[in-house]
């Protein structure tokens, strides 16, 4: 018996149909994730009708993993991958991963509950509920610049939700991957989750799958070759995607308090995070001091010189570095003022956390998403000009507002867009997994963490129970006077 017919006995086995593919089982025969795929889809009743103990002792098994198991080893690999510190690993990468965790395991058992809800007049003798089924056999690509918190975070929500998983981490961060592939050989069989790694070749063969849910965080760009992949299956998406995020800063503002958050939040990871503050809106009284300020924050973080900072990562490889640089240097030659920094090393992937004002509007710093560690600035002479600013643009993934002023920090929120954002502090709400989180349009679609994370891994079952005769029961055909004064009554009153 070859492959094919053995994958589709097992289907009929268990109570689904082959893979409807319109003439086109062929071309999905010779997908190299074929079999997983289908393995996984023979597999979704069963996974998806696992109880709530079993989806926690899968959720237990996974925090023991990263928390004990394998946690130095991630560490190491993230380190070699491009030298981030130890204490930034366990920030960014682990901890948030353990705590979707622990708040997926504290709130589950009421998550899978039938949720009951009104049933009109009109309907009476019925009740309704709703039921978050699983989607099925779902597909998380992954980026490489947090890879064990984007990877693992989704999965935690697919978990819960009760659903079968491929997953596809970057190859550009190879050690990292490794890693991740022996937690999940670990810890499932191939059929309920599998991560296959590879290159760009590899997540185009996948998506050519009809996955029943797609959740990809990344560029953009990429974010719409995935939704055009998705739309052949008519999958359904979460996109977590970027953008320029604008951060605010006016003349109430402590700012102080407001260098140092932003210094963090801009140069955690070198600035290879998708929710780092890409450019910021600054009060043209605060120019001088913001600049004294930026310049003893940098050193008080990373020394005087951050190349030898054991706290300050690299670029993640020389695609990135020499986009990088080449903003730099674009920079130097248009007139633009680097204010700190600008030195960069190309044998270590080093560029030094740089502050740049007077950038122009048609430049790379002002029309790209950054994405690394280069800061510019934007002066503002009132308020108006910040917010018509950030609405000539796409939808951010966030915004962060820095002032005492109530009034302002209002009417910025009212008056522009986003997928998320802070006042006073930046890339937190990430962490508060009691909100949601994604973007908005061109910075994505749909949500993460929580219960928003296993929400958008559940399909919305609408269901309804009928108990006694209804009204509904005695408007059949034939129609009668009597009955027309029965709707004309409902159409009235219900």
């Amino acid at each position: 018996m070859n492959s094919f017919s053995k994958n589709t006995d097992e289907l009929h086995k268990s109570g689904l149909s082959p893979i409807n593919t319109n003439g086109k089982m062929e071309e999905l025969e010779d997908n190299p994730f074929y079999g997983i795929f289908n393995r996984q889809k023979a597999n979704q009743l069963n996974i998806g009708n696992t109880t709530y103990k079993e989806r926690l002792k899968k959720l237990e098994a996974l925090k023991n993993a990263l928390e004990v198991d394998y946690k130095q080893k991630l560490r190491e690999a993230l380190y070699a991958d491009f030298k981030k510190p130890f204490l930034e690993t366990d920030l960014t990468e682990i901890y948030p991963v353990l705590t979707e965790i622990k708040f997926a395991k504290s709130n589950l058992k009421s998550w899978m509950k039938d949720q009951k809800v009104d049933t009109p007049l009109a309907l009476l003798g019925a009740s309704s509920y709703i039921k978050h089924e699983p989607k099925g056999v779902c597909l998380i690509i992954s980026p490489w610049n947090f890879p064990i918190n984007l990877t693992f975070g989704p999965l935690v929500s697919a978990i819960a939700a009760g659903n079968t998983v491929i997953l596809k981490p970057s190859e550009m961060t190879p050690n990292a991957s490794k890693v991740m592939s022996e937690i999940i050989t670990a810890l499932f069989n191939e059929d309920e989750v599998a991560l296959v790694e590879g290159q760009v070749e590899v997540a185009e063969n996948l998506l050519k799958l009809p996955f029943n849910h797609i959740f990809f965080t990344g560029s953009p760009q990429v974010g719409k070759i995935v939704m055009k992949a998705a739309s052949k299956h008519l999958s359904s998406v979460t996109l977590e995607l970027g953008g320029k995020s604008p951060t605010i800063i006016d003349a109430s503002a402590n700012l102080e308090k407001a260098v140092e958050k932003i210094i963090f939040g801009k140069f955690t990871n070198a600035g290879q995070t998708c929710i780092a503050p890409d450019y910021v809106l600054l009060h043209s009284s605060l120019k001088e001091k913001f600049t004294t300020l930026f310049k003893s924050k940098i050193a008080e973080f990373y020394s005087d010189q951050a190349e030898q900072s054991e706290s300050y990562c690299r670029i993640v490889n020389q695609k990135h570095f020499e986009r990088l640089t080449s903003y730099i240097e674009e920079a130097k030659h248009n007139g633009s003022n680097i204010a700190s920094g600008g030195a960069f090393n190309a044998s270590d992937n080093y560029i030094e956390p740089t502050l740049v004002f007077e950038a122009p509007e048609d430049s790379k710093l002002m029309q790209d998403e950054i994405f690394g560690p280069i800061l510019p600035v934007k002066l503002y002479s009132n308020l108006q000009e910040p917010v018509d600013y950030i609405n000539s643009k796409e939808k951010p993934l966030a915004l962060y507002i820095y002032s005492k002023n109530k009034k302002h920090i209002n009417y910025i929120m009212d008056n522009t867009r986003a997928g998320s954002g802070c006042v006073n502090h930046n890339l937190l709400q990430f962490l508060n997994h009691n909100l949601p989180f994604g973007g908005s349009n061109n910075s994505g679609i749909g949500k993460s963490h929580g219960f928003f994370g296993f929400e958008a891994f559940s399909n919305r079952r609408a269901f309804m129970k009928q108990h006694t005769i209804g009204a509904t029961d005695l408007l059949r055909p034939p129609y009668t006077n009597f009955k027309q004064k029965l709707i004309d009554l409902t159409l009235k009153w219900f």
